[in-house]
């Protein structure tokens, strides 16, 4: 796209959602509940275009993260700043939507994007704003998000109605059903979905909040890649698999196309249920990932081969030279406790072997949390949530580091003299979102960091964040 065409594309953005934007929506599907949000009534965003249905949604959020001095007795290449910090981001997207016939559906979302993460996205596990992936400075920068086309092979079954909303056109689709979903979107588009704890726009902001943090999935530095997902709805059940395209290397923003040789493949079992009327599930979900990485043994092999010259580089450079599989695991579970209340829970570990692919430092993790609205103090549609997360290095991981090795986010080596203890990293989080005026959330975020990219050195950090939010 040219440069006229973006700025039409953000002052088009701008002037609609700050008039016109909707609160935030609380899941979706038949046997959505109140959790988050009472449904709110929204514009006529649906319509037809020569005959064919249509519609236009769109979203806008700016986030502002602060955190003071905390304790350091040292910093290396990869530490988060020890100083008071500031950092932001703002994003815009718009998402378009058509259907080209009967059961098939084309998306596209345009975004724009710009901030400045902490310590340019270096010194954590879990980083505190989903967000910041897709930030690289204060200059706006334009993409394509999603370009991709869903088709619905209907079978026999109980109806069910997919209301309009952002990337879903208003449908009628069978209980039993299959779903092809091909072109660019994210990986956790369709995996991993949670109706607590998924979206850091309007959600928890913590990266192990919107999926597993141990969950190495497949996608560009933003988090999109170019695939092909299949989903098998069976009532209660809901099977899926995926294999999308892998970056040419390590959390670059480049994808490798050639798909049968470097990609990442996924699938998940979900089995729905109800508990006293109220919804929850439980999922499985397993990855295997191939590409040229790294193994850390070889890295911790070459440093120790020479470690005068070789402490303190990133030494997973050097002995990048072949294909490796990397693998994990995980489980997702949820439970509403009544209309306004509800639970969540995630568990996951990755063998551990090879260095990160696509996501964040982390062999393993887990992280609880509930969230409810605001029914009982008379403001439904305010919402809560809190959770506790701990997040962990494998033993190939640790021993590296300790060698003196550094990698894309975490690596506080200083010095030969200088003794680094590994320990779990753990998070806290807390947010309230509030219905500022009708369509437009802000909301305060509070998280307590302990352990700081896994160094028992430093921290605790403890980071206050002001979010903005719109939606039309």
């Amino acid at each position: 796209m040219t440069r006229k065409p973006h700025l039409l594309l953000l002052s088009l953005l701008i002037a609609v959602c700050s008039t016109t934007a909707l609160a935030q929506k609380a899941g979706s599907g038949a046997d959505q509940i109140e959790t988050f949000a009472a449904p709110i009534p929204g514009l006529p965003t649906e319509g037809n275009i020569w005959g064919m249905p249509v519609n236009l949604h769109g979203q806008t959020t700016y986030i502002n993260q602060r955190y003071n001095n905390f304790k350091s007795s040292y910093s290396g290449q990869n530490s988060l700043d020890s100083l008071k910090s500031m950092s932001y981001t703002w994003s815009g997207t718009l998402f378009f939507g058509a259907r080209i016939a009967p059961n098939t559906d084309v998306y596209f979302n345009p975004e724009v994007v710009s901030g400045v993460p902490f310590s340019d996205l270096a010194g954590l596990g879990g980083f505190t704003n989903g967000e910041a992936t897709k930030a690289n400075g204060a200059q706006a920068k334009f993409y394509s998000a999603r370009a991709f086309a869903r088709h619905t092979i209907n079978q026999e079954g109980d109806k069910v109605v997919l209301e309009n909303e952002a990337n879903q056109l208003t449908q009628t689709v069978s209980s039993n059903r299959v779903v092809l979903t091909g072109g660019q979107f994210s990986t956790l588009d369709i995996f991993d979905d949670s109706r607590y704890a998924k979206d850091p726009r309007i959600q928890f902001m913590n990266w192990g909040n919107m999926t597993y943090l141990a969950y190495d999935y497949a996608a560009d530095a933003r988090g999109y890649s170019w695939g092909l997902a299949g989903e098998w709805y069976l009532d209660n059940w809901v099977m899926r698999a995926s294999r999308m395209l892998a970056p040419k290397s390590p959390n670059g923003r480049d994808l490798n196309w050639q798909i049968f040789n470097a990609y990442g493949d996924q699938v998940e079992v979900e089995r729905q249920h109800n508990i006293a009327e109220l919804p929850g599930k439980v999922s499985v979900l397993a990855y295997r990932n191939q590409m040229i990485l790294a193994r850390f043994q070889d890295a911790t092999n070459y440093i120790n081969q020479d470690p005068a010259t070789r402490q303190g580089s990133q030494a997973i450079n050097n002995v990048r030279t072949s294909n490796q599989i990397k693998t994990g695991i995980g489980l997702n579970a949820e439970q509403a406790l009544t209309k306004d209340l509800g639970i969540y829970g995630r568990a996951f570990t990755s063998d551990g072997h090879t260095e990160t692919m696509s996501f964040t430092e982390a062999d393993n993790s887990i992280s609880v949390g509930m969230g409810m609205n605001g029914t009982q103090w008379k403001r439904p549609d305010d919402t809560i949530g809190i959770s506790m997360m701990q997040n962990g290095l494998s033993s190939y991981r640790r021993s590296y580091l300790q060698a003196g090795g550094v990698s894309y986010f975490i690596g506080d080596y200083a010095s030969p003299s200088q003794t680094i203890s590994y320990s779990p990293e753990r998070i806290g989080e807390i947010y309230y979102n509030a219905t500022v005026i009708k369509n437009v959330l802000a909301g305060l975020n509070f998280q307590h960091i302990i352990n700081p990219a896994y160094n028992s050195a430093r921290g605790p950090v403890n980071i206050l964040s002001f979010r903005i939010h719109a939606e039309f």
